[in-house]
C-alpha cells in the first residue's frame, strides 16, 4: 500500500466516526450497577494478595532469571550479572543464604563487562531489594510501569514494599549508570521516562525519613544529568531521547 492509500484511508476511517458521532441515532443508556461492600471488599483483598503474589526477590532468582527470549546455556543454567562496583563473592554468598541450594544450581553469577555491548549471553541483572512485576508472566523491574504500582502500593499501606522499588532506582543509578528500561543486560543501552523524584516524595510522605531522603540527592542529581546532557539531549530540539 502506497503513503497516498494510506493518508486516504486514514481519512476516511476518520470521516467515518465523525458522522457515526454527529448522527442523531438513539442509544440504550448502559446500565450501571453499584458493587456491594461484599464485592468491593473482595476486589480489595484480591488487589492485597496480589502485590505479593507479583513481587520478585533474590529468593527468586531460579524463576525470574530464565528469560523465553533467549535458551539457557549449554548447562542450562541462566545468567545473572552483576555491577563492577560488587563483588561477586559477597553477592553469592548472600544469594546462597537466600535461595535453596537446589535453586541457586539453574544460575550463574557473571561480572558485567565494562561494555555492555560485549556480553554474549543476556541475562538478568541483579538487584538487591524486592520489586514488583507488572504483570505474572513478567519478571523484570521495568521503569516507569513502576511508577504506576508504586501509587497502588502507596495507597495499599504497603510502605516498605514501595520504598524498595525507590531503592532499587537508586541503586540502578548508583550501579547501572540510570534507571533501566527494564533489568535485563539488553536493557542497559536505554532508559525510560524519569519518575524518580515523585517515587521517593511518595515514600516520603507516609515515613518522614529525613536522612533517608537526604541520602537519594546524589542518585537524583545523577540522573538529571543523564537527561539533560548530550548524547541524550538533542540540541536541534532542545528535547532529550532514552537511548
Amino acid at each position: 500500500m502506497t503513503e497516498e492509500l494510506r493518508v486516504r484511508k486514514y481519512f476516511l476511517s476518520l470521516i467515518t466516526i465523525l458522522v457515526l458521532a454527529a448522527s442523531p441515532l438513539t442509544l440504550a443508556e448502559p446500565s450501571v450497577d453499584t458493587a456491594s461492600r461484599e464485592q468491593l471488599s473482595a476486589i480489595q483483598k484480591y488487589i492485597k494478595q496480589s502485590w505479593h503474589t507479583l513481587t520478585r526477590s533474590s529468593a527468586q532468582l531460579a524463576k525470574a532469571a530464565p528469560d523465553p527470549k533467549f535458551t539457557a546455556m549449554a548447562d542450562g543454567r541462566w545468567p545473572v550479572y552483576v555491577s563492577r562496583r560488587e563483588s561477586i563473592k559477597l553477592i553469592e554468598q548472600r544469594l546462597r543464604a537466600q535461595m535453596s541450594a537446589e535453586d541457586f544450581a539453574t544460575i550463574e553469577i557473571r561480572q558485567l563487562p565494562n561494555d555492555p555491548s560485549e556480553v554474549r549471553e543476556h541475562g538478568l541483572l541483579y538487584l538487591p531489594h524486592p520489586y514488583v512485576v507488572p504483570g505474572g508472566r513478567f519478571n523484570e523491574m521495568y521503569g516507569w510501569d513502576s511508577y504506576f504500582t508504586q501509587v497502588g502500593l502507596v495507597r495499599d499501606n504497603e510502605t516498605v514494599l514501595a520504598k524498595n522499588m525507590v531503592d532499587n532506582f537508586l541503586y540502578q543509578i548508583d550501579h547501572y549508570g540510570k534507571i533501566l528500561n527494564a533489568n535485563r543486560t539488553y536493557y542497559l543501552s536505554r532508559s525510560q521516562p524519569p519518575f524518580l523524584t515523585q517515587m521517593i516524595l511518595n515514600v516520603y510522605r507516609k515515613q518522614r525519613n529525613v536522612s533517608w531522603l537526604r541520602a537519594t540527592v546524589p542518585a537524583i542529581e545523577k540522573y538529571y544529568r543523564f537527561w539533560i546532557e548530550e548524547p541524550h539531549l538533542t540540541k536541534q530540539t532542545g528535547l532529550s531521547r532514552y537511548y
